[in-house]
């Protein structure tokens, strides 16, 4: 239920999170038990973030209290903890303007709606993002036909010669994930160097999985499904064709802020700098998670959570300076649903 004001546009709220993702989930639970009134707004057509809409398969191990959990059942678990206040949703919106006003900020959207707010926090993710392609011929005619650039149903590798291609945490990752799945795994990676956590790193290698190190992707097979790939040698340029009926690509994504860069912020290597407060250049605008950066950023859900909880109470003791910045407890609060 979108709030409205009197005159049927959107009403004023205490704050406005510009990202549906974990972050983004926390910080609406959180400034819910400030007592604050909260929209999200997204370009995506669900809650979640990046956990839903790229890897939803993919197991998540650095989350405390969980040892291991699926990123589709942690996006669940914070969309069920971050809309208990029942914030307003504006899903399938893109902001792209922010406007100073004199009781905050009026964010403006891709299909022309204006939201104003007293407050705003940033928790993009990344921004607008797209997979880094192998860039060889035919490449988009396979997408889907054997051609992927992540898992979004583990059923679809069942039975398949997988190669999978990458040589960071999702890469090994997908290894670790899909080994009762695939009938074969093989990683391919044009370097002997990984950049991915050392116990993944360590438990890949433990099973076996045969790795094809300094070699790249040259020629994808196969007319209406992928039957193969030729794959050469980044040192010696040799050539060899391998059997396969499915290639997960995990070279990275590209990413960019879009629109929010056009605000005014100060930027830095496409993220938003922010002081201690995770409050940006602009006052009563504030920033937290991937989107952000400042000298000792580690770019974790684990952290960036915290990063949004910092950052509403901050806020709050924008808008009310009687108010305390750390509330207490939850555990020592009663939470009203």
């Amino acid at each position: 239920m979108n709030a409205v004001a009197p005159n049927g546009s959107p009403a004023l709220v205490d704050v406005t999170i510009i990202g549906g993702g974990p972050c983004g989930l926390f910080a609406a639970f959180y400034a819910g038990l400030r007592g604050m009134s909260v929209r999200i707004i997204d370009s995506l057509p669900e809650l979640g973030g990046q956990l839903m809409a790229l890897y939803p398969e993919k197991f998540v191990y650095d989350m405390p209290g969980f040892p291991q959990v699926y990123a589709k059942d942690l996006a669940k678990a914070l969309i069920e903890q971050g809309t208990q206040f029942h914030p307003e949703l504006a899903l399938e919106q893109t902001a792209t303007s922010l406007t100073k006003t004199d009781e905050g900020y009026v964010l403006g959207t891709a299909k022309g709606d204006e939201f104003p707010t007293k407050t705003v926090i940033i928790s993009a993710g990344a921004g607008a993002f797209s997979p880094t392609k192998i860039g060889v011929a035919r490449e988009d005619d396979l997408v889907g036909k054997g051609v992927y650039y992540g898992v979004k149903d583990k059923a679809t590798f069942a039975g398949k010669k997988l190669l999978i291609v990458g040589g960071g945490d999702s890469a090994f990752d997908w290894c670790l994930n899909l080994c009762d799945v695939a009938e074969s795994i093989s990683l391919v990676h044009r370097r002997d160097v990984f950049k991915a956590h050392e116990d993944s790193i360590e438990k890949v290698k433990a099973m076996g999985t045969p790795m094809k190190l300094w070699y790249v992707i040259k020629e994808l097979h196969g007319d209406d499904k992928l039957t193969g790939v030729t794959l050469e040698n980044t040192q010696t340029k040799e050539t060899e064709y391998v059997d396969c009926d499915a290639v997960v690509v995990n070279i990275g994504f590209k990413s960019s802020l879009g629109p929010i860069k056009e605000w005014g912020l100060e930027i830095e290597k496409n993220q938003i700098k922010v002081d201690s407060k995770y409050e940006t250049n602009l006052e009563g605008v504030f920033a937290v998670g991937d989107v952000c950066t400042f000298g000792s950023k580690l770019k974790l859900i684990a952290t960036g959570v915290g990063e949004a909880a910092t950052a509403v109470c901050f806020a709050k003791t924008r808008l009310d300076p009687s108010a305390k910045l750390f509330p207490g407890h939850s555990s020592d609060l009663e939470l009203s649903k």
